[in-house]
């Protein structure tokens, strides 16, 4: 892990919230939905099977993780959670990363994927100050 390097895009979309056991998990700077971006720090790691086994586990769990954070936001910015979505694609930014998005019946991509769909809206300064308390506190 030492030779890893977080790859600009996530930087320019992205808030760092945490450092956990294998990945770093940011807040996606969208506030159409809580969102939570997970990179494995693992250099040069592109498709999930360039993880040793137990990384693949410990990134699983992380995903549980971040899932409650991602209710937790839900919860605090008042539109709770109805379905988690996670995915794995990295079409556009080819380093490894996970996305767990909270997806509810009235967001403005349901039944559709979040990507590709719309602009991106910037936090207001208190949502997104609630918004990482949440998450914060959910994976503490």
């Amino acid at each position: 892990m030492s030779d890893f390097t977080l790859s600009p895009a996530f930087g320019d979309t992205s808030i760092a919230l945490a450092s956990l056991g294998l990945c770093d998990a940011r807040l996606q700077a969208d506030a159409r939905w809580p969102w939570i971006v997970l990179i494995p720090r693992v250099a040069g790691a592109r498709e999930i099977d360039d993880l040793m086994a137990e990384d693949r586990g410990r990134l699983m769990e992380e995903i549980i993780a971040a899932g409650e954070a991602v209710r937790a936001m839900g919860e605090a910015l008042g539109r709770p959670v109805e379905k988690l979505n996670v995915g794995l694609l990295g079409n556009i930014t080819p380093q490894l990363h996970g996305h767990v998005v909270g997806r509810r019946a009235d967001d403005a991509a349901w039944p559709g994927p979040v990507w590709g769909v719309g602009e991106a809206v910037a936090y207001e300064a208190d949502a997104l100050e609630r918004a990482l308390k949440a998450a914060g506190k959910a994976f503490s």
